[in-house]
This record gives structure tokens, C-alpha cells and sequence, in this order.
């Protein structure tokens, strides 16, 4: 698929780019060349394969959920500069 500099100059806009004219010609042929390549991924053989989530086999190994401390809001507060009624304050950032 050619890619023309109306087409790349819509493009460019669309991604809020400022592209000179004395570049649209190039960056045409270059973004027609990618398209070209991935015009080619659709000539392989896809039927019986199935879909990768990793390049490796994975598999996750899930732990029980349950609670091995009680509270540990005080613990996590001795880090806060000014804690208030078991939260962090910040100071405000909205009028």
C-alpha cells in the first residue's frame, strides 16, 4: 500500500505532529515500506496455532488468601508526617 503526503499529512495531524513538507515525501516511503512488512505478516500460516501470552511456558502459582497480621496501620503510619484519624494527610492541592 503507497502511502501519499495528503494521506501522511491527515496522519500527522491526527497524531498532533508537525511534520515539514520537505519531509512528507520520505515519510511517506518509509511508512509504506512498514505497511509492507506488515502486508507480508498475512501470508503466514496461522491455522492450528495457538495464541502465546509468553515466549516461554509459565504458569502461576497462586497462594491462599488469607491474613497473617492483624493491623499493621500503625506500623505503615510511623512513615506519615502527619497521620489523621488512621490516614496520610496531604496538603490540599484543589481550591
Amino acid at each position: 500500500m503507497a502511502l501519499d503526503e495528503t494521506t501522511v499529512r491527515k496522519m500527522a495531524s491526527l497524531a498532533c505532529l508537525r511534520v515539514d513538507d520537505d519531509e512528507l515525501d520520505g515519510l511517506a516511503g518509509e511508512l509504506s515500506n512498514i505497511i509492507g512488512w506488515v502486508e507480508l505478516l498475512s501470508e503466514v500460516k496461522t491455522e492450528g496455532v495457538e495464541p502465546m501470552t509468553s515466549a516461554t511456558e509459565t504458569s502461576t502459582h497462586m497462594r491462599k488468601d488469607e491474613v497473617t497480621e492483624d493491623s499493621l496501620e500503625d506500623k505503615v503510619l510511623l512513615n506519615a508526617p502527619d497521620p489523621a484519624h488512621g490516614f496520610y494527610t496531604v496538603p490540599k492541592v484543589l481550591e
